[in-house]
């Protein structure tokens, strides 16, 4: 979990200097929402050839791995099919592709992804364009803080 402390500071910073001012605040992600997700197993890392980390990512996947998915407003799901859900995507910036790879990676797990961002990560919504996601409406946290939530169907 060290280890992963500072990618998640270097994408704080990231996101600092491109716009994104109240994402990923008061500590967040702290220690205890990584070894949670150490523990369930849906932590994972990118390393590079020399085996360092380069990027990590929250991937959860089957029905329903994401409760504040049950209800959208403004719009909705692409379908109902099971999906899998990204997190707490961050790249310790010294190479490029991290969200490709991770991407890549989370679909041989299954086709359907959703993933939801910050409506100020301007970076992270144009990503989720290019690569084919679809805008799909807004979720809430558990916190009530809302989130533009993106779907991509890879099976259509």
């Amino acid at each position: 979990m060290e280890l992963l402390m500072p990618v998640f500071e270097q994408a704080k910073r990231f996101m600092r200097q491109n716009g994104n001012l109240h994402q990923w605040t008061g500590g967040y992600p702290s220690r205890e929402i990584l070894a949670a997700d150490i523990a369930t197993g849906s932590s994972f890392v990118c390393l590079d050839d020399e085996g360092v980390i380069v990027g990590t990512f929250c991937f959860r996947y089957g029905p329903a791995p994401e409760p504040t998915y049950a209800a959208i407003c403004d719009g909705s799901w692409l379908n109902d099919k099971p999906y899998g859900v990204i997190h707490r995507i961050a790249s310790a910036g010294r190479v490029g592709g991290i969200f490709a790879a991770c991407l890549n990676w989370c679909r041989g797990y299954i086709d359907n992804i959703r993933i939801d961002t910050h409506r100020d990560n301007r970076v992270m919504q144009e990503l989720l364009v290019r690569h084919g996601f679809s805008r799909c409406g807004i979720i809430f946290l558990a916190n009530g803080d809302e989130r533009i939530a993106f779907q991509r169907d890879f099976s259509r």
